[in-house]
């Protein structure tokens, strides 16, 4: 199988089920801003030692998978004539919000407790995590934009939203086990 297809030589792209968009259709721009997020969180994967962490990311990274193909497929070609589903792949479930929030349960216990907003940075692998954080977030207000024109599946939008939180406590985790200093912001008083 040849990787190049020349199909989209001219700007369009398939999505699934067949019909042809412009690569700047907001669709587009959903899942290929997931697609980024899912490339930032393999760079943390690569730079977590913890084993615990990184096989909470390689599943992060299969849902992102699993919610980028639900985010391309439109909804009026979701399902087939024979009434199956055409990406015949489990969905991203209220079951995958709650790993999330699990998982941010359980790093939380050991973090103290937040008493300002912290300034990204600190160590490399940290500020990876809050880059992260903020490409979801875009991921997050582009599907957003494109619920307001079409159907998107409410556990995608809450997945998102969970996961820009769960970036945000890795990377306070991070900082803790990597010992890197968390600097707070705290705004200068007008005189």
């Amino acid at each position: 199988m040849k990787i190049y297809t020349k199909t989209g030589d001219k700007g369009t792209t398939a999505l699934f089920g067949g019909s042809r968009v412009p690569k700047h259709h907001l669709r587009i721009e959903s899942y290929g801003t997931v697609d980024e997020l899912n490339s930032h969180i393999g760079l943390i994967r690569d730079c977590v030692a913890d084993e615990i962490l990184r096989e909470q990311l390689i599943k992060i990274q299969h849902d992102l998978f699993t919610l980028g193909a639900m985010l391309a497929t439109p909804p009026e070609k979701a399902t087939l004539k024979n009434g199956k589903d055409r990406l015949n792949i489990p969905k991203i479930t209220e079951a995958s919000v709650s790993y999330l929030e699990t998982a941010m349960d359980e790093m939380n216990e050991d973090l103290p407790q937040m008493t300002h907003f912290v300034l990204p940075g600190g160590h490399p692998t940290v500020s990876y995590c809050h880059i992260a954080r903020c490409v979801c977030r875009r991921a997050e207000r582009l599907s957003v934009a494109l619920q307001e024109e079409t159907a998107v599946e409410e556990t995608v939008l809450q997945y998102l939203n969970r996961l820009s939180d769960y970036l945000f406590v890795l990377a306070r985790k991070l900082t803790q086990d990597l010992q890197a200093t968390e600097v707070k912001w705290i705004p200068e008083k007008l005189n």
